[in-house]
């Protein structure tokens, strides 16, 4: 493996720190996650990795990294990530048997501008981990490979055509958790991030893989720059509700919300809805959807977000089940439903429905169902573009022209600056 990143140009990987011994550190973090390059602290040191399940098909490369002993998870089955997180634990806690585990957790690649929200699969054990900081303080970075820019073909054939690579890997002291921390996954997680982020001098945020799949998914409703669903997002995961999780939970939750007069519930019955306490992260979620700060709100409204958040491609899945909230008993609605539900489903203050409203509406019966909506869907596939919001600015998908750099080179709503983090108070949606 040594020989292989030297003939790729990596003649010398600069090392810092010490690496711990399996017995004082079972668990090595490593951040920021920025390219398959980043296997060379892997190889150096022969830990052990978490890595998909595909990986172990692929050719000479799927026989080698079994030397290694991974842990394998499939992301699409959740049972496979419990299993893993298991796997993880008992490793973890086996006293140095097995070697050492190196997670990337941050889930994902990144520019290495910021460090984004960590995973909290390398800090349930509650064991001591090591931070091992990643650098490439190369002049041409030809290294980062994201959701946006070159492939990863183009990024190998750069990188050889470069001479000489650097790579410098840098070992931190050993954190040990505190009791608190033992006892909060996610607690642990931030703290460790917050030491390696001062490490490399950049800034965090705490927004994650899910919420740029969020803003950049590719479905009928695209959601505009000034959405507060990536807020919502964010402030549903700090309830300890997973998105992927509470999918199953929609028709449950659509069925509560439509026998209630007019949706509306207040804060308790909001608590006792989603199954938690009553908290200060709960009173933040619901003060997004009261809007008039009457201690109400609209329990259809958040239905339509959640299914938003859920399955942002699915347009089509979640205007069916608003249709079967806000709907009569023949399942129409009026244009001021319509509004609330592509104005929830955006998650934007103001949208002016009429023009859609009327070209659905084709035979001016003031109701629509939504066989009606479909049709019309399928006939104009961007019906929001031309309807909703024409002049609006929206975030650009994988396909189109990269948006101008950021302070962390996410998109505009990604900026650590704006991240709405800490006591600041929130933004209801008619602010």
């Amino acid at each position: 493996m040594r020989t292989m990143w030297f003939a790729g140009g990596f003649h010398r990987v600069a090392v810092k720190g010490q690496q711990a011994l399996p017995s004082e550190a079972a668990i090595l973090t490593l951040a920021p996650h920025s390219s398959y390059f980043d296997a060379i602290p892997v190889t150096m040191t022969m830990s052990s990795i978490v890595m998909k399940a595909e990986s172990r098909d692929i050719p000479i490369w799927g026989t080698l990294i079994k030397y290694i002993r991974p842990v394998f998870v499939s992301r699409s089955d959740q049972d496979s990530r419990r299993k893993t997180v298991e796997e993880i634990k008992r490793r973890a806690q086996s006293g140095g048997k097995w070697p050492q585990i190196m997670i990337f957790p941050e889930g994902t690649c990144t520019n290495r501008t910021c460090l984004i929200t960590f995973k909290p699969g390398a800090f349930i054990p509650g064991v001591p981990v090591q931070p091992v900081v990643l650098r490439y303080p190369n002049r041409l970075d030809t290294i980062t490979w994201t959701w946006q820019g070159p492939g990863a073909l183009k990024i190998l054939w750069l990188t050889l055509c470069q001479f000489h690579n650097q790579v410098e890997i840098e070992f931190l002291p050993v954190y040990s958790p505190s009791e608190e921390e033992r006892k909060d996954p996610a607690l642990y997680a931030s703290n460790v991030r917050r030491v390696m982020a001062e490490a490399l001098g950049v800034s965090i945020t705490d927004y994650t893989f899910e919420d740029c799949q969020l803003a950049l998914a590719e479905g009928q409703l695209r959601l505009p720059e000034d959405t507060c669903l990536l807020e919502f997002a964010r402030l549903v995961r700090g309830l300890g509700l997973k998105p992927e999780k509470l999918d199953r939970a929609l028709d449950r939750h659509a069925e509560r919300a439509g026998a209630k007069p007019g949706g509306r519930v207040t804060l308790p019955e909001f608590a006792a809805q989603l199954g938690v306490p009553v908290s200060e992260a709960l009173e933040d979620l619901f003060s997004l959807f009261d809007e008039g700060g009457g201690g109400e709100i609209d329990l259809r409204e958040y239905v339509v977000a959640l299914s938003v958040v859920c399955r942002p491609s699915q347009t089509l899945d979640t205007v069916r089940l608003a249709f079967q909230m806000y709907g009569s008993q023949d399942g129409s609605i009026d244009q001021g439903a319509l509004s609330c539900i592509l104005r929830t489903a955006l998650g934007v203050a103001e949208l002016s429905v009429a023009e859609l409203f009327r070209a659905i509406d084709q035979e001016e019966t003031g109701k629509i169902t939504f066989a009606d909506f479909e049709r019309f869907a399928e006939t104009y596939p961007d019906f929001a573009e031309e309807y909703l919001y024409p002049d609006q600015t929206r975030f650009q998908s994988g396909t189109q022209t990269p948006p101008a750099l950021t302070a962390n080179g996410f998109c505009t709503d990604f900026s650590p600056e704006n991240s709405g983090i800490g006591p600041d108070p929130l933004c209801k949606k008619l602010d």
